[in-house]
């Protein structure tokens, strides 16, 4: 190993006859900043035939909590893939047998979806925009620091995990549809203009919750600010009136001196 300088805290280096450079924390223990720490059901694949690097990030990952495979080369690293269910996967670019763009445009063509943080020492934009092509998720160039691969396998693997943004709200008998603007109350549909339906979304969005005056202008209007006016009062009184007043069970209820909830 040489020296070749401390980068934030830590010490960059380059693999010994393989050309292969990494960051190295002064201190080996993962640093506070980089919890939370995992359980060790969450899988993460190395896929590294420089064995210094590979033991190097394996060991960071462990001490985060994660449970690591190593792979020292392309086809080992397609073959664990297609195996074992995987949270995140790191693929070197420059490995044997199959390169790094080869093997993930395999996963990705038979449909394996596991994250992948691309590791190369291969700079320039067009490198980048190869691996994103291919189907990698994000790209760290060496040298690296541990704490950056760290976060940024964090990052993959929470928006990997993201619930889809609901498309229909649905309250008691009401259904609100995002998408098409369109409400139905009992199957019937509900003429509302733009505020009252932002308003009626906010409410469905927080059912069972009261919603004051103050979080109702910030979130219909915008303001940061009380008006003085009884805007908010003359809103909710339009919106009862079409959503309440034809049907007998009422729905939207008025919280004395606090706002208002929506209730099934």
């Amino acid at each position: 190993m040489v020296l070749v300088e401390n980068i934030g805290g830590s010490q960059v280096r380059e693999s010994s006859g393989s050309g292969s450079w990494f960051a190295e924390p002064l201190n080996p223990r993962i640093p506070r900043t980089c919890e939370p720490r995992y359980h060790a059901f969450v899988r993460a694949l190395v896929v590294e035939d420089d064995p210094t690097i590979a033991e190097f990030v394996a060991r960071g990952l462990r001490e985060a909590g994660f449970a690591v495979d190593h792979a020292a080369d392309g086809d080992a690293g397609l073959t664990a893939a297609r195996g074992q269910s995987y949270d995140v996967a790191i693929v070197d670019l420059m490995l044997p047998k199959r390169d790094g763009l080869s093997l993930i445009d395999e996963l990705r063509r038979r449909g394996v979806v596991t994250p992948v943080l691309i590791l190369s020492a291969r700079r320039s934009v067009d490198d980048r925009v190869r691996g994103l092509q291919a189907g990698g998720d994000d790209y760290l160039t060496k040298p690296f620091a541990f704490a950056e691969l760290l976060a940024r396998v964090q990052a993959l693997m929470r928006r990997a995990t993201r619930t889809p943004e609901p498309t229909t709200l649905t309250l008691d008998d009401v259904t609100l549809d995002l998408l098409s603007r369109r409400v139905t109350r009992a199957g019937k549909g509900l003429d509302l203009r733009p505020r009252e339906f932002a308003l009626l979304e906010y409410l469905m969005r927080n059912p069972g919750h009261v919603v004051t005056k103050t979080m109702i202008l910030s979130h219909v209007w915008e303001y940061a600010f009380d008006p003085q006016t009884n805007i908010v009062d003359v809103l909710v009184s339009r919106l009862r009136e079409k959503l309440d007043r034809p049907f007998e069970k009422k729905l939207l209820h008025t919280v004395r001196g606090v706002g208002y909830v929506l209730r099934a």
